[in-house]
């Protein structure tokens, strides 16, 4: 029997995002991973990751001057692992409020807002959001007593796991159900990760989270070269 290829990621390449840390996180674990802002070169790939630091206005323009906003959408419908990280989570929303209003990819429908004076103790806290917080299992629409993390690329993560953050807006998506955690910041709690079908975002930076950030790449490398071997059965 031939030994299946290794598996490929796709790292979506628009000049806003720390590409080499998520190269070096897929390939720390296993996988083939390129840089690239291609169609061909995301079409071919096994898997995509779509990262992202700075401002969503110009990422979202930068999208649309590679041609990649179609094929993101054309991905997001269908069975290929998209993976969305920080600024890449917000790209997946209707539309972001940055520095005026930019319309989004519109795979998960809800906006993207800004942190409204977090407080804790009388205080406000500053904003951005930078440093390690914790991720809380969503808990709208599941049944009780269920993990939703099983089969998502938090399997194996324990609830309250620290994660890294550097962030100063926030996903709010309409539908509860593709809230996969939630995290407080001050008297706010928001969604820090979504699934959505083969969509998996997360608003904090797994790359930058030690061990533990590092399982969900393990994750992805599990679920991608399980499917290798089911093509070279």
């Amino acid at each position: 029997m031939a030994q299946p290829a290794q598996a490929r990621v796709a790292i979506v390449d628009f000049s806003l995002g720390n590409l080499f840390s998520v190269k070096q996180a897929c390939e720390y674990v296993g996988l083939q991973a390129h840089i690239t802002s291609t169609r061909k070169g995301i079409e071919t790939a096994d898997a995509v990751i779509l990262p992202g630091v700075g401002a969503f206005g110009d990422a979202m323009a930068s999208l649309r001057k590679l041609d990649l906003v179609d094929l993101l959408r054309d991905l997001a419908a269908s069975d290929i692992p998209l993976m969305g990280i920080c600024l890449g989570v917000q790209l997946l929303m209707t539309e972001s409020y940055e520095f005026g209003s930019h319309q989004g990819l519109g795979i998960i429908s809800g906006p993207v807002v800004r942190f409204d004076n977090p407080q804790e103790d009388g205080k406000i806290l500053k904003v951005p959001h930078i440093g390690w917080n914790r991720i809380y299992r969503g808990k709208d629409n599941r049944d009780e007593g269920a993990d939703p993390w099983t089969d998502t690329l938090l399997a194996g993560l324990a609830e309250g796991q620290c994660m890294y953050f550097v962030h100063s807006y926030i996903v709010q998506p309409e539908d509860p159900a593709v809230i996969l955690t939630t995290t407080h910041y001050g008297h706010i709690e928001f969604c820090s990760g979504l699934r959505k079908g083969n969509v998996f975002a997360c608003q904090f930076h797994p790359e930058r989270s030690g061990s533990q950030g590092l399982k969900i790449y393990r994750n992805l490398a599990i679920q991608l070269n399980n499917q290798k071997d089911r093509e070279a059965c």
